[in-house]
């Protein structure tokens, strides 16, 4: 047999759907606060990985220097045994 909805049993059922409410928002809430501290750690990586980029770039300077010094090396050592070889003949 179904028991009839009484005031008192509605009244009693709106008041767990609003604990139930309360205890939802509240693990939002918690929920919240974990994506914010998730947001500064990933603030303090974005930070280290913008150092490392700074060190990257002095790298690929003295990179660049060190290839320019090669190149022009290789070109004095090329023109004198092209030098030599002229003398040669």
């Amino acid at each position: 047999m179904r028991e009839a909805w009484t005031d008192r049993r509605l009244d009693g059922l709106e008041h767990k759907v609003d604990q139930f409410e309360l205890r939802v928002d509240e693990r939002f809430d918690r929920v919240d606060e974990k994506f914010d501290r998730v947001d500064e750690k990933f603030g303090r990586v974005d930070e280290r990985f913008d150092q490392l980029e700074g060190r990257f770039d002095r790298f690929e300077d003295r990179f660049d220097a060190y290839t320019r010094s090669t190149l022009q090396m290789s070109a004095v050592v090329i023109a004198a045994l092209i030098g030599f070889i002229a003398t040669q003949v």
